[in-house]
């Protein structure tokens, strides 16, 4: 989840708001790489998630961090809420999730780097107090009840508002977490092409980071929970966005959706006021009821465009949103397969050859398919592994051509960090598919023993 936007001061025109995405465009030089990814922290005795206070608790783990690492703190009402540091921030999803939403870089060779060495830090700090972390998509064995609510604003207007608006938000709160990666875009018309590919190969993503077949204790028919979970959060702000593959698509149409999404909260003086439900339309009229007579910035907008959560998402970037929470590699396999495809323009070419005959109904079905099924999805006669294995040579086709070298020159691209994926490809296993061959065999059904096999 995002912390509170710098947008800038008073929005006097509509126009603003689409020139506000706008301002995003950079040439090809300036584009950078920032990678999040979302993990579950737990007592090594009990397998327990970590609560926000006591001896073993998120508390402390920012704390040593903060303390051992050089992190400068983030407060919010005089609790600890994150870190920040050279561009990157430590964060807390709502259930104590912890995410490392990293600095833009140039390569994945140093997304990789700063990856590691967050993992490394986290692990310093943890191993001291008997903490473990690890990636999935959903929480394997864990209640509602069991998880702390973190202490944001934001998530306590959230937590309420969920229940009004779905089955699932809760559950997409505390018990699931995602690895994505946020990239630019040059003009008007190459965000619309990225944007079209992005939202189109998201059940891609979905299917090749599989990694949560677990929940509550049981298996739960699905490859990908988290995914599950997204489709019964909120139809006003998640999905495949169909409008995206409409004729004249661009920044204003991306507007005139966000303007529709019900709005959560205006942030104030350090404070989140509740304005669930109601319209940034009203707001920019002065008829906000939470706040009559006041109209809002543009920090206020930037903040408003963190609340709508569809597959793939614009702000001034372009977020993918499809993959689980997984494996250490993993986590620099998802922002090299997006690279690979978004930063070659042949790649790119290819990619939209690869998916623009789709309809609508398609998109979404894959979207299904790839969270119940993973690489074995079958939709109207496209197989999604063959899809896979097409967009994953594409990617490798995009990252060699960038060239972009790492250790000093002796490696010559960024293609190595698609192994992973590669291997997927090649057995039609996903890590979901992994985890499920251990619980079928040496595990015997125990499901806890994914803690000391998968944990970071």
């Amino acid at each position: 989840m995002s912390i509170p936007q710098s947008g800038g001061g008073p929005i006097e025109h509509f126009d603003q708001l689409a020139q506000y995405l706008a301002d995003g465009c950079k040439p090809k030089a300036d584009w950078r790489i920032g990678t999040e990814h979302e993990k579950f922290g737990y007592c090594k005795d009990t397998n327990l998630p970590l609560p926000y206070e006591g001896e073993r608790s998120i508390r402390v783990m920012l704390e040593g961090l903060r303390d051992r690492h050089n992190w400068s703190p983030v407060e919010e009402g005089g609790k600890l809420i994150g870190l920040e540091k050279d561009g990157a921030n430590v964060s807390l999803e709502p259930g104590g999730q912890l995410e490392l939403s990293g600095a833009p870089v140039e390569t994945i060779h140093e997304t990789c780097d700063e990856v590691n060495t967050h993992l490394r830090e986290v692990r310093d700090v943890a191993d001291e107090i008997g903490v473990g972390f690890i990636g999935l998509g959903a929480a394997p064995e864990w209640t509602h009840e069991q998880m702390d609510l973190m202490p944001k604003g934001r998530y306590a207007l959230m937590n309420d508002y969920m229940t009004k608006v779905g089955t699932m938000g809760r559950v997409m709160m505390r018990r699931t977490c995602t690895v994505q990666v946020n990239l630019d875009f040059g003009s008007e018309a190459d965000m619309v092409q990225k944007m079209r590919v992005a939202v189109a190969l998201q059940p891609v993503a979905t299917a090749l980071f599989a990694n949560s077949p677990f929940f509550e204790g049981k298996v739960n028919g699905h490859k990908s929970w988290r995914s599950r979970v997204w489709r019964d959060l909120d139809d006003a702000r998640t999905g495949m966005i169909p409008f995206v593959f409409e004729d004249g698509f661009g920044f204003e149409r991306w507007v005139d959706y966000a303007l529709d999404v019900p709005m959560y909260f205006v942030y104030r003086d350090g404070k989140y006021i509740d304005a669930l439900g109601m319209s940034f339309r009203d707001f920019m009229a002065g008829k906000l009821p939470a706040l009559p007579g006041e109209t809002p910035t543009l920090s206020d907008w930037a903040d408003h465009l963190t609340t709508a959560f569809p597959e793939a998402r614009m702000k001034k970037f372009i977020e993918m949103r499809g993959a689980d929470g997984g494996p250490w590699r993993r986590l620099c396999a998802l922002p090299a397969f997006w690279v690979g495809l978004m930063y070659d323009q042949a790649a790119l070419d290819g990619a939209w050859d690869l998916v623009k005959g789709w309809d609508a109904d398609t998109r979404e079905q894959m979207r299904v398919a790839a969270s119940v099924d993973g690489l074995q999805a079958q939709v109207n006669g496209i197989n999604l592994h063959d899809i896979a294995r097409e967009a994953v040579a594409l990617s490798e086709a995009g990252l060699k051509s960038r060239a972009r070298s790492g250790a000093g020159g002796l490696v010559p691209d960024e293609t190595h960090f698609l192994n992973a994926l590669k291997e997927s490809i090649e057995t039609g296993k996903t890590p979901a598919d992994e985890l499920l061959d251990c619980y079928n065999g040496e595990w015997s059904g125990d499901i806890s023993r994914i803690y000391a096999d998968f944990s970071y």
